[in-house]
């Protein structure tokens, strides 16, 4: 009879891994079976591993059209028009497939399985003590040496109420950069006729293992080859911030922005304070507490690009943004049209759990476990301010 049991429940068990496949599979194949969809293109962009790359385009009946590849679920053009209604490409990133393989700083892409830094590269969970690699310094960045960013996730398009959209999805095998578990991702994005990028990010696992996964666009709101965006201004619903060791670590800190260079809870130009920030490179690369329930739908930031009139503002479920503000950009990166990208050329607000986290027990945890399902959204709207000059 224990015999017998045993083979139930291992049955038990493989069915109902199987039917989570079947679910995860139709939601991303679902959308296959509604044919062709307007306002997109697809076409090759080489192969890595063996598999094809692609690249996708979307566009909306507004003039907003954005490009992704299913190489890290990587945004890599999003064209947007200035008060005038002449569009340009705010997105930072290469021309080709080439460049994304041989040198990105995670441009436009999917970062994960955790994203941002662990301190140590070490954390413990449930009692059982995990060494992920050090890939930054002595410390785990954005998933590690093979992140989510470094894969070839597969890849449809569909049509919703809102607008096209793509969907991507991957599953991340136990033991995959050392973390524990089986991980399935499927981010979606989708291109409103309201002049919006929603990013739909949702994750199961089949064991507790974490899940903090970050969209990690560089914005330039004058276009990406306009330089520094010191003169673009920056808010932020953030009364407060972790503050950072020298190696960009959180101390465990929660600390008031008043009175700081952290302060963007009024509209203030990205590049006024950031000498006083300090670090090294000089610049902001700081998680902020977003105002509000940390798991709830919430402002989160607005940018306003003077010369264009360009303005785009975010809200978000996650309890901190990251607001980087392209200090490791050296002029050494040769991007789209083969320009140079500078230092400060382009920032990136990268929604989330706070860094270290899983090492900080009083801030809220990036572990997913079986039976719960992660569910990250950003909505991204681009308008346009004519009274800015």
């Amino acid at each position: 009879m224990k015999v017998r049991a045993a083979i139930m429940s291992w049955k038990g068990a493989h069915v109902a891994m199987a039917l989570t496949l079947l679910v995860f599979s139709t939601q991303l194949l679902g959308c296959a079976l509604a044919g062709p969809v307007p306002g997109t293109t697809v076409e090759p962009w080489g192969t890595i591993d063996g598999r094809p790359v692609r690249l996708y385009t979307l566009k909306n009946d507004h003039g907003l059209m954005m490009r992704v590849t299913n190489y890290g679920a990587t945004i890599t053009e999003l064209h947007a028009p200035d008060r005038n209604g002449q569009l340009a490409d705010i997105v930072l990133g290469y021309d080709s497939l080439a460049g994304y393989i041989a040198s990105s700083p995670y441009f436009g892409c999917i970062a994960g399985r955790c994203a941002n830094r662990i301190a140590d590269g070490r954390f413990n969970l449930d009692g059982t003590a995990v060494q992920l690699a050090r890939n930054d310094g002595p410390h785990h960045l954005h998933g590690g040496v093979k992140g989510f960013d470094k894969h070839v996730w597969e890849a449809r398009l569909l049509q919703t109420a809102d607008g096209p959209a793509l969907r991507l999805a991957r599953t991340s095998p136990v033991g995959e950069e050392n973390y524990p578990g089986e991980l399935r991702v499927v981010v979606t994005y989708t291109l409103t006729q309201g002049n919006e990028l929603i990013t739909d990010i949702e994750a199961h696992a089949n064991a507790p293992t974490l899940c903090n996964l970050a969209q990690h666009t560089y914005w330039n709101l004058a276009g990406h080859a306009s330089g520094p965006v010191d003169n673009q201004i920056l808010t932020l619903h953030a009364s407060h911030y972790t503050p950072v060791s020298a190696a960009l670590i959180p101390t465990g800190e929660r600390a008031p922005v008043a009175g700081t260079p952290f302060d963007f809870t009024q509209p203030k130009p990205i590049g006024r304070d950031r000498a006083a920030v300090g670090g090294n490179p000089v610049g902001y690369d700081h998680n902020f507490v977003v105002n509000g329930s940390p798991r709830e739908m919430r402002p989160v930031a607005r940018v306003l690009d003077p010369a264009s009139g360009r303005v785009m503002e975010l809200s978000a479920n996650q309890p901190g943004v990251q607001f980087y503000g392209g200090n490791f950009l050296d002029g050494s990166l040769v991007g789209k049209g083969g320009v140079k990208y500078p230092q400060y050329g382009g920032f990136c607000l990268e929604t989330q759990c706070f860094p270290n986290a899983i090492n900080t027990p009083a801030w809220v945890q990036p572990v997913l476990r079986p039976g719960e399902t992660y569910h990250h959204r950003m909505v991204t709207r681009f308008t346009t301010d004519k009274a800015a000059q």
